[in-house]
Parts: C-alpha cells; structure tokens; sequence
C-alpha cells in the first residue's frame, strides 16, 4: 500500500478507526453494565439495539445532507455529535438515559460513515484511488478489533472509562479533520430520502438488501448477544476484550486480504453464498455449545464475517444503476433496519427461553437469507455484467466500496 497520502486522507481514516471502536466499545462491558444497574439481559442490549436502530433511519438523511451542505461539514457533525454522546454516556445515571445517548451516538456514526470514503478517495489522485480504499477497509477493520479491546482495559477500571475514553480519540479525531478536510471532487446531485426508497424497486439492490439484512442480524447476534451466554458473562472485562479483538483482527483480515485473493476466482456471488454456508455451520455451532469453547466459536466466526461484510457491501455499489449514495444509503437502511433488531430479540428470547436460543433462531434467519441469495443469484450476476464493469470510481481491487458494518 502506498503511504503518499495527504493528510486528509491520513485524517479521515484515523478519524473512521476510532469511529468504528465506537460500535464495540460497549461488549466487553455489557456485562458489568448489567451487574451495576441490576439490569436483565434485554435491558442491556438496549445499548447496541438504540445505536443501530438510530444509525439505520440516519442512513435516510444523512447523504441527503451530505449532496445539501458538502461531504466535510456533515463529517464534522457527526464527528462533534459523537464526542458530545460518548461523553454523555460515561456519564448516565440510569439504563434509560444511557439507551438514548447512545441512539444519539449512532447518529453521528451515521452522519460520519456515510462521507468518510467519500472524501478519502476525492482526496487522492486516480492511482492511488485503490490503495485509499485500502487504507479506509484496513483502518474499518482495526476499529472493529480494538473497540472491544479499548472497553475490556477501561472497562476494568470502571465501566464509564470506555465512554470517555472513546469520546477523547473522537475529539482528537475532530480537531485533525478539522485543521487537514477539505471537500473535494464534483458535489453530487443533491437527493431525497425517496430515492431510497425508489431504489428498493430495483430487483438485485433489494435482494442483496434483504440478504444482507438477514447476515446483519447474525453479525450482531454475535458481537453484541455473545458477551451475555453463561460461557462469557463472567470471564472479565479484560478477557472479554481480548476475545473480540481477536474476532476482530480476523473481521478485518479477511476482509481485505481474503476476499482481494477469492473473489477473481470465485466471483462475488458464488463466493458470497459459500461463505454464508459456513457461517450458518458456525452459527448452528454456537448453539450446540454450552462451554467455553463458545470463545473460539466466536473468534472463527469472524472470518466469515469480514468477508460477508465486504462482499455484501461492494455488491451493493455493483449490481446498481444508482448513485454511490442512493446504493450505500438503501443497503445500509435495510441492512441496519436487521442489525437493529437482534440486539434486543436475543435478549428477549434469552431472558425467556434459555442462551442457546437466540443463535437458533439466528441461524434461521440466515438460512431465510441464503434463501433469498439462492434464488436471486442469476439477478445479481446479471446486474453484475451490465452495471459493475461501467462504475469507474465504484470498485473494490480497484472498486469503490462504502464499507460497513459496518457502514
């Protein structure tokens, strides 16, 4: 990877680094949340299901904003947005209060993920275009990893640490993006929330949506339920951390490396349905297990989830005819809409039927999901041949991607 960057690039992906430790920040301290406040399992999952549910609707309006007022301002709002609400929620007194400062959380988080890529690559010059994306996936998935890590050596101290910890990069993060963004490039057409919505009619962005919705609610069935089973509860904060950092190292890895050495061999559709296979065979594991070798489970299970994460992703920028911005914004709407939604659910069926059940009924959500992929794989591959070779800036190895999620 080429380090002939300018420092906005450099800025944006130290700023998307500490963004995306915000989504992982919470697991390793879940449980002492839990033990502090006297809270049942589904109130704590509260934590995650406000931020995503918040991140999902923000994904409506946060590039219109984005085509209005430019790409740096709306990314200095959401940057200014998550320092206000990580500092808030180191300093909640209540499950309630902390539910909704994290909803506003996610809200900067959207704002942010939906322009950081953005303004990394109309940074740069066209050759260095896929390294930029590199950068942006390679800085995604270390935020990812060291979120648990950054909450399991705070949250030792104290379970408010994490917040003001986080809330401190992110104010670095804002004065350096601050001082070095500009905004570059040709502004896009300013848009609509409808045109989210208009999207959806078109045949391979809604099935890749609702595919990626079901692998969404397993992805978050695992980061965010997980720390809760009998098997992990009670390892520590420091522990805990260390298991979701090194699910994380491999979310990232694999979605860089693994699927940059497949997907010429295999295609983005093939590739996608087999490794769905294989994380359903993790999931169907997670629920057999009753011990702690839940803990390598887990960690395993991140391979497949980067690469899911980064072929469900790119897919959407490729099979559309749409702008980058309408594709990521109905991708990331629906497939968040799922994501908010396991949280809670697991917590619920937890609280009523016993641990195992939520990675059950995770694991039918995925079959649904692979169900939808199965049948619509001919959609998508033809949506692939007419759309994906024409999208100049929208390449991964070379193709444009918003990432997420993560985004």
């Amino acid at each position: 990877m080429t380090t002939k960057f300018p420092p906005a690039v450099w800025a944006t992906a130290f700023a998307t680094l500490i963004a995306f430790m915000g989504i992982g920040v919470v697991d390793p301290i879940l449980p002492i949340i839990g033990k502090a406040m006297g809270l049942t399992i589904a109130q704590v999952e509260w934590l995650f299901t406000s931020y995503i549910a918040v991140m999902a609707l923000a994904m409506l309006v946060s590039g219109v904003l984005a085509t209005r007022f430019g790409a740096r301002r709306v990314l200095l709002m959401g940057l200014s947005l998550v320092v206000v609400f990580a500092t808030l929620s180191g300093l909640a007194p209540n499950i309630s209060f902390l539910a909704v400062v994290r909803g506003g959380w996610g809200l900067g988080n959207a704002f942010f993920t939906s322009t950081a890529l953005s303004i990394m690559v109309g940074a740069v010059s066209g050759g260095n275009i896929a390294s930029a994306i590199t950068l942006y996936e390679s800085a995604l998935g270390l935020g990812i990893a060291s979120g648990p890590l950054l909450g399991g050596f705070l949250g030792h101290i104290q379970w408010r640490m994490p917040f003001f910890g986080a809330a401190a990069l992110m104010a670095l993060a804002l004065i350096l993006t601050a001082i070095f963004v500009r905004d570059t490039g040709a502004k896009e057409e300013p848009r609509t929330a409808a045109d989210i919505f208009r999207a959806m009619r078109h045949p391979a962005i809604l099935s890749n949506a609702l595919a990626g919705l079901a692998y969404s609610y397993v992805f978050f069935t695992v980061l965010a339920y997980s720390p809760t089973t009998p098997a992990l509860y009670n390892i520590g904060a420091i522990h805990l951390g260390l298991v979701f950092f090194g699910w994380g190292i491999l979310v990232g890895l694999s979605s860089v490396f693994v699927v940059n050495w497949l997907r010429p061999l295999l295609g983005p559709v093939l590739m996608l349905k087999i490794n769905l296979v294989f994380l359903l065979a993790i999931v169907i594991a997670a629920a057999r297990v009753h011990s702690h070798a839940l803990i390598g489970i887990i960690i395993i299970s991140g391979i497949f989830c980067g690469i899911a994460n980064a072929l469900f992703t790119t897919l959407a920028m490729e099979v559309s005819s749409f702008s980058r911005s309408i594709a990521s914004g109905t991708y990331n709407f629906v497939r968040w809409s799922g994501a908010a939604i396991a949280p809670v659910m697991s917590g619920l069926l937890r609280d009523s039927y016993g641990p195992q059940v939520p990675f059950w009924v995770a694991s039918g959500v995925l079959s649904a999901g692979l169900v939808v992929l199965w049948f619509t794989g001919g959609v998508l591959n033809r949506a692939l041949k007419t759309q994906g070779q024409n999208e100049g800036l929208h390449l991964y190895n070379g193709k444009l991607s918003d990432s997420s999620p993560h985004s």
